[in-house]
């Protein structure tokens, strides 16, 4: 089978609007959280991560006057723009279209939305996409809980190496909106602090948006500088409960073995966990069993929630294209909030942002309704 990669890439964010950008944010731990008090929203404040909207309409007006697109679209079209111009590909009958999201347009339901209902369906967001950029393939929409971000990266693989495509654009993306806030507040499941993954004093997640972009492909020539092989990856349902993760992180466990099995790896090979850590009680204890049973609660972990909170579909991408900055700078990225463990089983979790030689990160995300994946990545420019 030929070797697939991940190369060219984007972040839009409250962070910034390019992944170098986001990256240098994040080396200097600076958090694109913020305290959001409006009872219009939610009847007490919370901590999220929200782009601002005249800094998204301005990127988004050199790209596009259509005023027909929703504020999603604007993000993921502003997003894909860019990784479409840098890694200067031709859109062919052989380039894939992937779009990850949870709720997509979800905002369109809303009464004092412009749009109608009918475009808060995900195919109404896919087709979008499509016909702005001219794809000729039908697009591909991998919505599977918080697992679809990194999941939609081994579908990318597996199209590729079937030889259905040569290269994938994947591109994710999720808001921040009333009907998501008060979906997790139900649960509640929302922090009014900043969150804090894995820590002995976590209250809770913070929500966040942003729209993330990879080019997936085959081919050898022209890869970013910070372009990583994939050599595994596995998905595993444990169909524990619809919103609770197995408490012995069964799903979560088999998808790793599973990932390091077709890796031809072993744990010990593994350098870095960006893991999932939405700063959850059930979520962060269940991570360190599975990590546990993996034989890898010595390697360095983080989360980068306390960054950008969770951004639910597009989360496991942007952790993703974050690893791969990570093993080209040689840099492990502080876990923000984290202090004092707070987990039955150990972890190495990382406190601080410092440098160290990397070669092989594994990305991992586990979401509602028993959903794991776990995909393993390799530098591919060794020289640095």
């Amino acid at each position: 089978m030929h070797k697939i990669f991940v190369s060219y890439n984007n972040i839009i964010s409250s962070l910034g609007f390019n992944s170098k950008t986001v990256v240098n944010a994040i080396s200097k731990e600076k958090s694109g959280l913020s305290l959001i008090d409006n009872p219009d929203v939610l009847p007490h404040p919370v901590f999220a991560s929200v782009i601002n909207d005249v800094l998204l309409d301005k990127a988004y007006a050199e790209i596009s006057t259509n005023q027909e697109h929703t504020r999603l679209e604007k993000m993921m079209l502003l997003s894909m723009d860019n990784v479409l111009k840098i890694s200067e590909i031709n859109i062919t009958k052989k380039t894939g279209l992937i779009i990850s999201t949870t709720k997509g347009n979800i905002d369109a339901i809303d009464d004092d939305n412009s749009f109608q209902p009918k475009r808060s369906y995900l195919s109404s967001l896919a087709n979008s996409l499509k016909a702005h950029f001219g794809f000729t393939t039908e697009p591909i929409v991998v919505s599977n809980a918080c697992v679809s971000g990194i999941l939609a990266i081994a579908v990318a693989k597996r199209y590729i190496a079937i030889g259905r495509f040569d290269e994938v654009i994947v591109v994710s993306g999720d808001m921040v909106s009333p009907f998501i806030l008060s979906g997790f507040d139900s649960f509640q499941a929302l922090s009014s602090e900043r969150c804090k993954p894995y820590d002995k004093n976590r209250t809770g997640i913070n929500i966040g948006e942003v729209a993330a972009t990879a080019l997936v492909t085959s081919k050898s020539e022209n890869l970013a500088p910070e372009a990583v092989e994939v050599l595994g990856d596995s998905a595993c349902n444990d169909a524990n409960h619809i919103s609770g993760p197995s408490r012995t992180g069964e799903g979560l466990y088999r998808s790793i073995k599973n990932a390091l099995k077709e890796a031809g790896i072993t744990s010990e090979d593994i350098d870095y966990i960006s893991a999932h850590g939405t700063a959850t009680n059930f979520n962060d204890e269940m991570e360190s069993i599975a990590f546990g049973r993996a034989g890898m609660s010595t390697v360095p972990i983080n989360s980068f929630k306390g960054y950008f909170g969770h951004t639910l579909g597009a989360s496991g991408l942007l952790e993703t294209i974050l690893g791969m900055h990570s093993l080209a700078n040689n840099t492990l990225f502080a876990s923000l909030g984290f202090e004092e463990l707070g987990v039955s089983q150990p972890l190495n979790v990382v406190k601080t942002t410092t440098t160290k030689p990397l070669s092989i990160f594994i990305k991992t995300a586990s979401g509602f309704g028993g959903c794991n994946t776990a995909v393993i990545f390799k530098e591919v420019n060794s020289i640095k």
